[in-house]
């Protein structure tokens, strides 16, 4: 009898500390794709930091161009937005879905707004129009660096919350699937700026 309580106990404490290293490695993988999601946030905002400057540069030369100016700082606005939501839930499908379509619409106000820079000759040699497309295509590197991380970890993530024995601990903890943060059209390119 005293055999049985003791294999009891062994057992009971065996299950225990394998659920603890589960549900440890569970929260791990979810912090990392937090943290990933942290560096995309810092990098939307860099870019989204930039563009007002842009914005202000080009008023001066174009003044009739009120139209696409106006739909830059909207779309701005509206991915940065969506941004601060976002970060309140890293991995939520909805919301990455939601902040990959604010972001796919200001690159393509950016893009109409680089079509009428290229118009004014003046404005192409803007030192301001020159260090913003420096800026901006650094800037669109670490973002797409920064979503490849993201990305990554988020498959790491489900792929250990998805695998046996890891699973049951998640479905018993509540781990959600976490959602990719994806281009709208599911290829991202950087803007073209030509001058």
């Amino acid at each position: 009898m005293v055999s049985f309580l003791i294999f009891l106990l062994v057992f009971i404490i065996s299950v225990a500390v394998i659920v603890a290293v589960l549900y440890n490695r569970l929260v791990a993988a979810r912090n990392a794709f937090k943290n990933a999601f942290s560096q995309i946030d810092v990098q939307l905002t860099r870019r989204y930091d930039l563009i007002p400057n842009l914005v202000e540069s080009v008023k001066a030369y174009v003044k009739h161009e009120h139209d696409t100016l106006t739909e830059v700082t909207r779309a701005r606005n509206a991915a940065a937005g969506e941004l601060k939501t976002a970060a309140g839930a890293p991995g939520d499908a909805t919301l990455m879905q939601h902040l990959s379509q604010a972001d796919n619409a200001l690159t393509t106000s950016l893009g109409r707004l680089m079509l009428v820079v290229e118009a004014y000759p003046d404005l192409k040699a803007s030192q301001n129009i020159s260090q913003f497309t420096e800026e901006q295509a650094s800037t669109e590197n670490r973002i797409a660096f920064a979503r490849q991380a993201y990305n990554d970890e988020v498959m790491s993530y489900n792929t250990l919350s998805q695998t046996f024995p890891t699973n049951v601990i998640a479905g018993i903890f509540g781990f959600q699937p976490a959602a990719l943060l994806e281009a709208e059209s599911g290829k991202r390119e950087a803007p073209k700026v030509q001058f």
